[in-house]
């Protein structure tokens, strides 16, 4: 009976992560940079765009003035947008943030609790970028291309 148990338990975990990890792949997949709709910036190479989240780049290719605008650190999008769109970790861009903070020599990206909050601020905030899913893309944003 007991070995029965055990085999009930593995084939249970073995789904659990099988799940997980297909949930975390179809989010991922969804995640996409953002700018309000009346921004002219219409592309971006991934590259940039990294560097915009370590916030090492502060202004658009017109002059403007870029502001970033992220998820929690524990958000299931913003580790998402970071392994899948930026091809980082999302400690690691918390540890870039720390320090620039700390030093003196810079500012974190500011903190928004959802993608409602996220879509909203960015879509008044002139250069302003963020992140959401796909799906809650409306007519205030648009998403930004990346090559």
């Amino acid at each position: 009976m007991r070995a029965l148990d055990l085999s009930h338990w593995r084939h249970f975990c073995l789904a659990a992560i099988v799940f997980a990890a297909t949930s975390f792949s179809a989010c991922a997949q969804n995640v996409v940079a953002i700018v309000a709709a009346s921004t002219p910036q219409g592309t971006l190479t991934r590259n940039a765009l990294r560097t915009a989240f370590s916030m090492r780049l502060n202004k658009w290719p017109d002059g403007n003035r870029m502001t970033v605008y992220v998820l929690p650190d524990y958000d299931p999008i913003h580790a998402a947008f970071c392994k899948e769109v930026l091809d980082v970790y999302p400690h690691q861009l918390r540890l870039v943030w720390d320090r620039l903070v700390f030093s003196g020599t810079g500012q974190a990206p500011r903190e928004v609790e959802s993608e409602d909050e996220m879509i909203a601020k960015i879509a008044v905030t002139p250069g302003a970028i963020g992140y959401v899913k796909r799906n809650k893309l409306d007519e205030r944003v648009r998403s930004l291309e990346l090559y």
